[in-house]
């Protein structure tokens, strides 16, 4: 099969692989119809994680069931599916709570810009549509995966309330990810931190009302202008850097929510001035696999759309391509087609 290999920092080539198979009776193997480039993925095109082996790439996927393990009870052959970019049983009482991405049993999906996958734990990480979706919908039901998952938990890790003012840190696909979140549980007021037109136009179609160019020290200040000196209620933080973690607390207001979803690098809270401020940090790896019912309904219904965050879709074998024009920021985020 086709599959995308990382073998250094700007090096992603695609390569003919084993297919996958089934490994442990929980398994099950998908056809994938559609996976993409993560922002996160970028961290190691860049270099500034180190790739010590070439790798196979990608964590989000959407696909048809080809084969089951003999474990597997309720995730059929054929099935239309999506899953989490973690495995998780769902049944533990971590997964219960809602935390299915650490799950005691967890496993990382991991080589889904492939034409097949194997997925762990399959009865606990899939959810099976009922029937086929229309095309339309598959970009829409692939950001599920990841990006409008990750997105949904910022914003409930903030606390968005119905009423409430927002901020979001990031203009990246979770960032506008988050922005629809916001607007769907009710937030009154959608401040998106963007420096980019063609981001800071979809970020007002998901539904932002303000847009703030300006970062650091300036940006802060601006969205204390835009609330009365006092700050926002919740704060996504969807990039990961110390400035745009820096950013989203000062952007709160004392006993504000930061919900923060972008994978940390080199990035440190200080304490005295967290203790000080009042304002409460949630955030980690997003359990999607909570979140995607709900989701999933809503896409169907045609209440949300987060596929138009895909402005570039490429065959498979044109990956790296879909890595070049993210990391050169002409593309939000890549879908590939298998």
């Amino acid at each position: 099969m086709r599959a995308t290999v990382i073998h250094a920092s700007g090096d992603i080539r695609v390569e003919d692989l084993p297919e996958p198979k089934i490994l442990a009776p929980t398994d099950a193997v998908i056809r994938t119809v559609a996976a993409c480039v993560c922002g996160s993925d970028l961290w190691d095109y860049r270099g500034i994680n180190d790739v010590v082996q070439p790798t196979p790439m990608g964590h989000e996927y959407v696909g048809v069931v080809e084969e089951t393990g003999a474990g597997v009870k309720d995730i059929k052959p054929g099935q239309f599916v999506i899953g989490s970019f973690f495995a998780s049983d769902n049944t533990c009482p971590i997964c219960r709570a809602g935390y299915q991405t650490s799950c005691p049993h967890r496993e990382f999906v991991g080589g889904c810009q492939a034409e097949y996958i194997r997925v762990p734990l399959a009865d606990g990480t899939l959810v099976a549509l009922h029937g086929q979706p229309e095309v339309k919908f598959v970009p829409s039901l692939l950001a599920l995966s990841d990006v409008m998952g990750t997105g949904w938990y910022g914003a409930v890790a903030a606390e968005v309330k119905p009423g409430s003012t927002v901020v979001v840190v990031g203009d990246g696909a979770v960032g506008l990810s988050g922005v629809i979140a916001a607007r769907e549980l009710g937030a009154q007021r959608i401040i998106a931190m963007s420096r980019h037109a063609s981001r800071q136009q979809l970020a007002a179609e998901f539904g932002a009302t303000d847009i703030v160019a300006e970062r650091g020290e300036a940006g802060v200040a601006r969205v204390k202008e835009l609330t009365g000196g006092i700050g926002a209620d919740s704060v996504l933080e969807c990039v990961g850097t110390p400035e745009s973690m820096s950013q989203a607390i000062h952007s709160s207001r004392p006993g504000g929510n930061v919900g923060f979803v972008g994978v940390p690098h080199d990035v440190a809270v200080d304490g005295e001035e967290l203790f000080y401020s009042h304002v409460a940090l949630r955030g980690g790896p997003a359990p999607v696999r909570h979140f995607l019912p709900d989701l999933i309904e809503r896409v169907l219904d045609g209440r949300i759309e987060p596929g138009k965050v895909f402005d570039l879709t490429l065959p498979l074998d044109e990956a790296a391509e879909g890595y070049r024009a993210m990391d050169e920021r002409r593309a939000i985020k890549t879908l590939l087609r298998p």
